[in-house]
Parts: structure tokens; C-alpha cells; sequence
């Protein structure tokens, strides 16, 4: 498969048809002779990846002739509803998706040695990494593995996807577990926004060591967002890592806000058809944390939320446990056995957390005061808070409500990081 790099100085990025015609291009050489191919795109978590409609090109594409199975690249997330596949994915037939199930169908391919991790972590992390992945990614009747998805700043690696997207996304619990409690360890506020990140490098040596042989290619797409329409304005076709490089530095120009000053209020709303969970709405948290105050507040719209975490176990953890900061987490899992096993949990309830510098109010309809300050957060009514803040009525960016107050408006956390200058 031919790699490429493509990209648009237009604000709305690049059209359909230059996207489709980059797509083609990169397969055209090798799409004759392709007779089963897996694509791993994300799950119904990164609606706004762009992913769903090249993932829906490259099945029509090669459909006729070719075997062609999509597995999203869920990690611990909950298998994605029919519903959801044809709002994300268009026409491709619902029987068409594997459900990668990151406990029972993973297999271990290598170690990522304990001194290596130490080495990188700067002796925060002291063990040995299981390397653990769907077991299809081995299937060597694959003439082609595409994983597909979008580069933008992240609070466990620093930037999202590349091999993320096959060590978590289509991997087991040694590796989910470990890698988040490394990033959290390591502290999320040096890693967001980043490259080169112990997370990232033990990713890196993973696929060096012991996954080179598999024919993964990765499409990696750099998006925005404006008046909730999404634009793609990066394509970045290839295995090297150069590509991925690539498309680092122009989701750092798209992707990253700084602030002169940093926020007294922000208010993130988050679409209820995406985000049905703290675990993924406290994006909200980790994308705006370098940008508010101390003594400042969060406000999170949450009309979707009806759970904390997306897995039984995980949600379970949460509620016992709440988003009580990093140092008192630190001792719980110390003092806990069911935290220490289920480290990606414990890292989870770090990053919730604002470790006390300023208030996390959640707003929801389906989850009730009790539970919502049950886990540590502020609790305001969803229907009581829109009356104030309207998503409808309010922008991007800073907005003066009638009463006179200034906030800060963000409609998707999960397209940016919003960074105070000294702090990055």
C-alpha cells in the first residue's frame, strides 16, 4: 500500500472527493490482488474522527471482491449497537462487525522488558508489560490491516492512535492497565499534547519487537471542529513513523488552544449519543485542566451520561472509590487489592480528579445527586443548568451571559487541548 500524506490550508480541510481520491491512490496498487483484509477503526467514542466514512469507503471499495472484516478498535469500551454502526459506519451490513472482546481473545506476543519501563519512566514504573492482542491481528490469511483513525492530543499517550489503536484499542488487560497507570504515574499535564512520551515508547517498542511482521498500515486523520461540523484537514497514509510524526505536528497546529490567561469558568457540553459514561465524558476534565485557574470551576453538560464506567468492573470501582486525586489514589491502590487490579481503573480515577484546584460539576438527567456526589462531583440538574448555559444559544469560545458572567464555551471536548502557555 502506497503511503501519502495529504492535507488542506482550507478552514473546512479537505473535501469528499480530495479525501476519497487520497484513499484510492494510497490502495490502488495493491487492491487488485488483496483477498481478505481487517479494518480496526475507532469506536461510536470517536464519531467526530472521520473515521466512519473511510472506513465505509474502503469496504464498498474492496467489498466485491474481497473478504473484508471490521473490528472497532473498542479497548474496554462497550460494543457498539447497531444503531450506532449505521450512524458511524452508513451501509456497511451490522454483521460485518467483530466485537473485540479484551479478555478472552487476545493473545500475548512479548514483554516490554521491566528495565526498559523503568528506564523511560524514570523509575515511577518498575514492571514488565505483557504485549497482549486480538488474536485476528495474527490471523495470517490478512493480506492487509488497515487501523484507521484520528491523531489529537491524549491524556494517557499524549497524542492518540498509531499503535494505540492495536496495544489498547485491540488489546488485553496487562497492557490497557499498565500503560494508563504509567501515564498517570508520569503525570497526564507532562504527557498531554506530546510525542514522545514513556506511554508512546513503550507502544513503539511493542510493535518493533514483535509485531513487524503482521501488513498493518495505519490512516491517520487530523480533524476540527466548527458549529458542530467536523473537517478533516490531514490524511496520513503509511506505516513508518514518520507519518505518524506528521500528522502529530499538524494536529499540534489544529488541535491545541492556548489561553493568555487561564479560565475562572468552563462550560463543556458533551454529545449524549457519544459520551454515556464518566469514564469517557471526563474529557471534559482532562482536555481543559491546564486551562483553568485554580479556585476556578468546570461545568459538564452530560445529558447522555447514565454511568460512570464503561465496563461493569470499572463502574463499580468508581462508585466505591470516587475521583478523590492522585495522591489518595495513590494510597488506595496500595491499600486495595481490587484497585491494584485493575490499574487502568485506578489511573481513571487520577485523571477525574482536579486534585482540588478547581470544582467538577456534572449535570445529567439519567444518573441522580446521590451517585453523581457519591463519586466526588458537584451536582447541578441537566434541565436546571441548560436554562443558564443553552447549548443551543451559546459559541465556542468566550461568551458574557445575560447576568453578566464570562465563561468559557467548549461543544466537543474531544477535538482539542486547551492549555495555558506557561503550563505547557
Amino acid at each position: 500500500m502506497r503511503s501519502l500524506s495529504k492535507y488542506s490550508q482550507n478552514p473546512t480541510g479537505l473535501s469528499n472527493e480530495e479525501l476519497f481520491a487520497a484513499l484510492g491512490e494510497a490502495i490502488a496498487d495493491q487492491k487488485d490482488s488483496l483477498k481478505k483484509v481487517l479494518l480496526l477503526p475507532p469506536d461510536y467514542t470517536r464519531f467526530h474522527s472521520g473515521a466512519g466514512k473511510i472506513t465505509n469507503y474502503y469496504y464498498n471499495l474492496l467489498k466485491d471482491f474481497c473478504q473484508v472484516d471490521i473490528m472497532p478498535a473498542l479497548g474496554t469500551h462497550v460494543a457498539m449497537t447497531q444503531e450506532e454502526c449505521a450512524d458511524m459506519f452508513g451501509d456497511i451490513p451490522f454483521e460485518k462487525f467483530i466485537v473485540h472482546d479484551w479478555r478472552n481473545d487476545v493473545v500475548k506476543v512479548g514483554e516490554v522488558p521491566a528495565e526498559y519501563v523503568s528506564e523511560i519512566s524514570e523509575g515511577l514504573v518498575t514492571n514488565s508489560i505483557d504485549v497482549e492482542v486480538n488474536k485476528r491481528l495474527l490471523d495470517k490469511s490478512y493480506d492487509l490491516i488497515l487501523s484507521i483513525g484520528q491523531v489529537v492530543p491524549h491524556e494517557v499517550v499524549g497524542m492518540a492512535n498509531r499503535n494505540k489503536n492495536i496495544f489498547v484499542g485491540c488489546g488485553g488487560s496487562s497492557m490497557i492497565n499498565n500503560s494508563h497507570m504509567l501515564g498517570a504515574f508520569y503525570g497526564l499535564e507532562r504527557i498531554m499534547g506530546k510525542d514522545h512520551t514513556p506511554v508512546r515508547n513503550v507502544f513503539d517498542y511493542a510493535e518493533e519487537h514483535f509485531l513487524m511482521d503482521i501488513p498493518l498500515v495505519y490512516v491517520l486523520t487530523v480533524c476540527t471542529a466548527k458549529e458542530r461540523e467536523m473537517f478533516i484537514h490531514g490524511l496520513f497514509i503509511g506505516r513508518e513513523r514518520a507519518k505518524f510524526e506528521q500528522a502529530v505536528q499538524l494536529a499540534q497546529e489544529k488541535n491545541l488552544i492556548f489561553v493568555d490567561k487561564p479560565f475562572k469558568k468552563v462550560v463543556v457540553n458533551l454529545d449524549e449519543r457519544e459520551f454515556k459514561s464518566t469514564w469517557l465524558g471526563n474529557k471534559s476534565v482532562y482536555r481543559t485542566r491546564m486551562a483553568i485557574q485554580d479556585g476556578g470551576a468546570l461545568v459538564v453538560l452530560a445529558a447522555g451520561i447514565d454511568k460512570f464506567g464503561e465496563d461493569p468492573d470499572n463502574d463499580k470501582l468508581i462508585r466505591k472509590y470516587g475521583y478523590v486525586g492522585r495522591e489518595r489514589v495513590l494510597e488506595l491502590v496500595k491499600e486495595n487489592e481490587d484497585l491494584r487490579g485493575n490499574l487502568s481503573a485506578a489511573a481513571h480515577l487520577i485523571h477525574g480528579s482536579s486534585d482540588g484546584r478547581f470544582s467538577i460539576t456534572y449535570c445529567t438527567k439519567r444518573v441522580s445527586r446521590e451517585e453523581v456526589e457519591g463519586v466526588n462531583f458537584g451536582y447541578i440538574p441537566y434541565d436546571e443548568a441548560v436554562k443558564k448555559y443553552d447549548p443551543a444559544v451559546l459559541k465556542d469560545g468566550y461568551n458574557t451571559l445575560p447576568d453578566g458572567e464570562e465563561i468559557y464555551y467548549i461543544s466537543n471536548p474531544a477535538l482539542g487541548l486547551w492549555a495555558d502557555r506557561k503550563k505547557f
